[in-house]
């Protein structure tokens, strides 16, 4: 099986590649239209990259390609719809890097209410500034919202309570059990959220429906002064409004993203939001520690494993969740070679298309069981014919429950 890693990954993970018995090819420099070209040279049935984007052109480059994985949490720098209509899976490797988001997320935080950086950079000038850099509000007993409580969010949620924070928190499918359980309130908008809130804290994945949510209605709604981070994504705030926030309001913004972010590791880069006196930039450089680097790419090989040996994948994020079946067929079959391959033939025959199709072996390797989710039903003469077979038992067709 050929790989090839378009991105920097753990020392471990080329290596453990091989051991699978994989052929494994490493050029992070493959970037844009020379990975198109090195796609198509190499035809490698498994891409796994990190920040590097997937187009549409890059996966029809690749005849062989079969699996895409994005060693990361979302999966917006590659084309599912384009993956999806050549039947290419698309993976990603959620959680693993989720402490060393939030970690960052506390540190920007941190930062925002002590001014830690600027008291490095005016020590690094020769000036002593106590006066100016002793005074700050302190984070116990404040309240912090927390907009997104998936796996980072709940991990920043731990980290703040143990600083003596009070959390207020929003996500799409956070529920009132899921509040109770974190000991934190749950608020019913983005807005509401917020208005309570001394600072906030941004960790939402980055889906349509959301991109440039966190706009004017979410920082009107904010307190004069309050601290805003943002660790997730930069496409999910409208950042003319952050900008406007900043100017009017005084808000103190910590952020590891920016619009138009360079694909490049080292690059010019200039936006208005960077020479704000109150805006704390790092390099997005969220998940970039060695326990996240490391536990990324575990998970990038058990992916590649499980594929390999034919299992189902991991984090698969493009498989249909409701197909156009209509109809399940069941064929109790002796598990003998050309069984299925005769049912199928009767299906094409009858013009009864396969949606989806398991096929379940029994102990000692005798006897299976298939069932087969069909678009239309099977008629009673398919049926019949189907069960010719002196290897199947039998066979029905009923409608799918709604």
């Amino acid at each position: 099986m050929r790989v090839l890693v378009a991105d920097k990954l753990a020392p471990f993970v080329s290596g453990r590649l091989q051991d699978l018995g994989c052929l494994v090819t490493v050029d992070p420099s493959a970037k844009e239209a020379a990975l198109t070209a090195k796609i198509a040279e190499l035809d490698p049935e498994v891409l796994i990259v990190r920040s590097t984007k997937v187009t549409a052109a890059d996966i029809a480059a690749g005849q062989a390609l079969s699996l895409v994985i994005r060693a990361g949490a979302g999966v917006n720098t590659i084309d599912l719809a384009a993956a999806s209509k050549r039947g290419v899976y698309i993976t990603n490797c959620p959680g693993k890097n989720a402490v060393a988001v939030a970690e960052l997320a506390i540190g920007h935080l941190i930062n925002a209410d002590r001014r830690i950086s600027d008291n490095v950079a005016a020590l690094r000038a020769g000036k002593w500034d106590k006066k100016t850099f002793g005074v700050a509000r302190g984070l116990r007993g404040r309240t912090l919202a927390i907009i997104g409580a998936g796996q980072i969010g709940r991990e920043v949620i731990v980290r703040a309570v143990a600083m003596g924070m009070k959390i207020v928190a929003w996500g799409r499918t956070f529920s009132d059990a899921d509040a109770a359980a974190l000991g934190v309130v749950d608020a019913p908008t983005i807005e509401a959220a917020v208005a309570q809130a001394d600072a906030v804290s941004v960790h939402l994945a980055l889906v349509k429906e959301l991109r440039g949510r966190i706009g004017e209605s979410v920082f009107a709604a904010m307190k004069p002064g309050a601290y805003f981070i943002n660790t997730a994504r930069a496409e999910l705030v409208d950042s003319e409004a952050l900008l406007r926030a900043v100017r009017e309001k005084k808000l103190r913004v910590g952020t590891d993203v920016f619009p138009d972010e360079p694909s490049a590791a080292q690059a010019e880069y200039h936006h208005a939001l960077v020479n704000e006196p109150n805006v704390y930039g790092t390099h997005h450089i969220g998940a970039s520690t060695d326990e996240a680097e490391e536990a990324v790419g575990e998970e990038c090989v058990r992916i590649v494993a499980a594929y390999k040996a034919g299992a189902p994948i991991p984090n698969c994020v493009n498989l249909a969740t409701r197909t156009p079946a209509t109809h399940l067929l069941v064929v109790r079959h002796a598990d003998r070679i050309g069984v299925l391959a005769h049912v199928l033939g009767i299906l094409r025959e009858a013009g009864v298309n396969v949606e989806d199709m398991q096929n379940i072996i029994f102990s000692g390797g005798d006897a299976a069981c298939a069932r087969i989710a069909t678009k239309g039903a099977v008629s009673p003469e398919a049926l019949s014919r189907i069960q010719t077979d002196p290897h199947i038992f039998a066979a029905s067709c009923v409608a799918i429950s709604e």
